[in-house]
């Protein structure tokens, strides 16, 4: 029988705000384990929680964005549910009266274009951090420890519909909807720091049938890659169980990235498992409209608007997305081409050389004392004819290295272009006299040699010879 996938996502987006939740603790990453708690974040008795107005603010932003529609009033709720990094045994989110509803994000998979509903975006807080001794994960672990840390951070919960049809879809979107949120500046969308988190839920149905089959949910998924592998392990796992004629059971699954396989951890809840009910120490959320105007005016350009006008630009569609998929690459070629740059070379200099340096070194673009400007410099000295290709390349090398302006490496290396066709011209009739076996073979028919004496000339001048102007000399030297 031939099934068909269906895959919904739940997004978890830790949001850049300066205090927690519902609480006045740092909202920071990386501190020393339980420094940034207090009597609030971590449930002792009387305390009251103040819901973070910026968290409300940015929640709305990312829904304005998803073409959500946002509610005139939202309610928290109790959550109940038992496990050691939750110290009040409850955390406070919300169900039945969400932030947000009904919105969509475009996604583009092989050149195809697909709508992928937005069923909520809602706000809760996140739970603490377990740190399990002698394994990666609680099972098998000898024990664990808890950071609550992380306890009362402002999270915001992105569910889609089961829209999704392939586990590359579901890869995709995760990595559009993080990059938007990138763009938005709510969050910095770290998966491996765990500030955006990926849970989804995979069921598999006969090809032709409306009846969604038993889904399974694979938990915090902790990178793009791994969320397409899960999902492939979890979808062939389905097809095996289903054609054997057996039931998938419910439940909630964990992948191991080593071994490419899911295990089944605990059964799966439903709603009425949490036993929600509205949190009695918080008021609605009811944000004025004038307000969510004022949000929505400070959006700005969104991904696929920028690429849209990259390829207007003229630079091609898969470098185009490709810088957008980097902010800070994305923005340096604005500032280039706003210096009088040409869009599409800023493009290839940034993901070709620039990009392999940053790698090679494992730096970051905003870490080197490289600006715009000085792309912009470097490219002017090669239309003007200053530098070559090749040596333009060992000067940015240099730049990037040091820090340098392009224009003091240049004056200090002496490594301008030779242009000057009477120096080029005596240095090309060296060539031909030398190579007289290479010129018998050019004048007998044999074109390709012309590159070898090329080669020679560039070899003469340290690679500064003007390659253009080299083979016009080096043909009239030829007669």
């Amino acid at each position: 029988m031939d099934y068909e996938t269906v895959i919904g996502l739940e997004v978890h987006a830790q949001l850049l705000t300066a205090s927690k939740m519902f609480c006045s603790c740092p909202n920071q990453f990386g501190d020393k384990p339980n420094t940034n708690i207090c009597p609030v974040c971590t449930g002792q008795p009387g305390v009251l929680p103040v819901t973070n107005k910026k968290a409300v603010e940015l929640a709305i932003k990312t829904a304005l964005a998803l073409n959500c529609t946002v509610e005139p009033s939202s309610v928290f709720a109790r959550k109940h549910y038992f496990y050691p990094d939750l110290p009040k045994n409850l955390q406070i989110s919300q169900y039945e009266l969400p932030l947000a509803t009904k919105g969509h994000l475009e996604i583009e998979v092989d050149g195809v274009k697909r709508k992928i509903g937005i069923t909520r975006v809602h706000l809760e807080e996140d739970a603490g951090k377990l740190v399990h001794q002698g394994a990666a994960r609680i099972m098998g672990a000898d024990s664990s420890l808890v950071d609550y840390n992380r306890t009362g951070t402002p999270l915001m919960e992105i569910v889609s519909e089961p829209d999704l049809r392939s586990p590359r879809e579901a890869a995709v979107y995760t990595e559009t909807l993080a990059n938007l949120l990138r763009y938005l500046a709510v969050t910095d969308a770290k998966m491996e720091e765990g500030s955006l988190r990926c849970d989804a839920n995979i069921s598999l149905r006969p090809k032709g049938e409306a009846k969604f089959g038993t889904k399974t949910e694979v938990k915090n998924i902790n990178s793009f890659r791994a969320i397409e592998k899960a999902l492939l392990a979890e979808e062939k796992r389905h097809e095996e169980v289903l054609s054997e004629g057996g039931k998938i059971t419910q439940e909630t699954r964990f992948f191991d990235d080593v071994t490419e396989t899911t295990t089944g951890m605990r059964g799966k809840e439903y709603a009425h498992d949490y036993r929600y009910f509205p949190e009695p120490d918080l008021v609605p959320v009811e944000p004025p409209r004038t307000w969510v105007a004022e949000i929505k005016a400070t959006i700005g350009e969104l991904p696929w608007q920028r690429k849209a006008r990259f390829v207007g630009l003229s630079v091609a569609g898969e470098a185009a997305q490709l810088l957008v998929n980097d902010k800070p690459l994305a923005d340096f070629l604005d500032a280039a081409v706003k210096l009088g740059a040409k869009a599409p070379t800023v493009a290839n200099w940034l993901i070709g050389d620039i990009t392999a340096y940053c790698k090679e070194n494992k730096k970051e673009l905003a870490g080197l004392n490289f600006p715009p400007a000085e792309l912009a410099e470097l490219l002017t000295l090669i239309e003007k004819g200053t530098l070559s290709n090749k040596i333009a390349k060992e000067v940015l090398f240099t730049a990037l290295q040091t820090g340098k302006p392009v224009k003091e490496i240049v004056a200090a290396s002496g490594m301008t272009q030779i242009s000057d066709e009477g120096e080029l011209l005596k240095i090309a009739q060296e060539v031909v006299k030398s190579n007289p076996k290479q010129v018998e073979q050019y004048k007998g028919g044999k074109e390709a040699v012309m590159m070898f004496l090329v080669g020679q000339m560039m070899k003469a001048t340290k690679g500064r010879a003007n390659p253009e102007a080299a083979t016009r000399l080096l043909k009239q030297a030829l007669g």
